[in-house]
């Protein structure tokens, strides 16, 4: 039995999604300074995967794979994005990474038009080459002493662009829940490697990707734990909107991330955005709207 669109339910459902992950997204920033980008990683997807685990059990969804292989290289992707873009958290203005974060749905289409034959619009090249517009805006490059380190949310937006590919093209017919697990296992495997690589000694939001396992006290597995739940309501409450709603209706309100994450970080670490970069955040909000509702013929 198809069920029935209820748009205004699904948006509210996405904008309560965004706001929550806005809000977990800034926990990172508790314990950047005696954590570990690794420790949390692992910490985080072993909490996720508990909680899936009981999902599972009380029979809402099946964990197993249809197709191994598949599933494993899409989480892999999806994995490094998540490790380029929570180390970024670390050292870098929380609007800024999820802005970068966000061209995303600009290399899924430049993805589609090069590696799947999909013709591109005026109107959506336009809108590509306004959203990384508005990107550079945000990150504001200065030729004279230019910061790679700020492109690299750019870079975590271009791997999960692949992997949101790769979840139509590789993954067509898997259960919400495998993919999610799989998503999960990847990261405490990424995790745990990172743990045995890296030294566990140092301190500073700095030295976050660069060490390994680190003392773990009450406060460091609170956060964890905490951002870990905000992470699966967050995720679910997006799931729940798709299910409800039409995904091209529903879609550009995944861009309000933008707006509660920044407010979050204002509000927590008064992190102010500037006029300059809002305005480069709404020309990125603008592109990914065009292309959500114009899609691609």
């Amino acid at each position: 039995m198809t069920q029935a669109v209820a748009p205004t339910r699904a948006a509210l459902t996405i904008l309560a999604g965004m706001a929550v992950l806005g809000l977990s997204d800034n926990f990172i920033l508790y314990i950047t300074d005696a954590s570990s980008l690794w420790q949390f990683h692992l910490l985080r997807s072993l909490v996720a995967l508990l909680i899936i685990g009981a999902v599972a059990a009380l029979g809402l969804g099946v964990i197993r794979p249809k197709r191994f292989g598949a599933v494993a290289a899409r989480s892999a992707i999806q994995g490094i994005s998540m490790l380029i873009y929570f180390g970024c958290l670390a050292i870098l203005p929380v609007g800024l990474v999820v802005a970068g974060f966000f061209t995303a749905p600009l290399f899924v289409a430049l993805i589609a038009a090069v590696f799947q034959g999909k013709r591109i619009t005026p109107l959506h090249a336009f809108a590509i080459l306004l959203g990384f517009t508005g990107a550079l805006l945000v990150i504001r490059p200065d030729p004279a002493n230019l910061d790679l380190v700020a492109f690299l949310p750019i870079v975590a937006g271009l791997c999960y662009a692949i992997g949101a590919v790769a979840t139509r093209a590789w993954c067509e017919g898997e259960g919400t829940l495998s993919l999610t697990a799989g998503f999960f296992v990847v990261l405490v495997l990424m995790g745990a490697v990172g743990c045995l690589i890296f030294p566990g000694a140092g301190a500073g939001a700095d030295g976050f990707a660069s060490r390994g396992w680190m003392p773990l006290s009450t406060s460091i597995f609170f956060w964890i734990a905490l951002q870990a739940i905000g992470t699966l309501i967050g995720i679910m409450c997006l799931f729940r909107g798709y299910q409800i709603g039409e995904a091209s209706s529903v879609a550009v309100f995944e861009f309000s991330l933008l707006i509660f994450a920044s407010a979050w970080a204002w509000y927590l670490w008064d992190q102010a955005v500037t006029p300059l970069a809002l305005f480069g955040m709404a020309l990125i909000v603008l592109s990914g709207i065009v292309i959500a509702l114009r899609r691609t013929p």
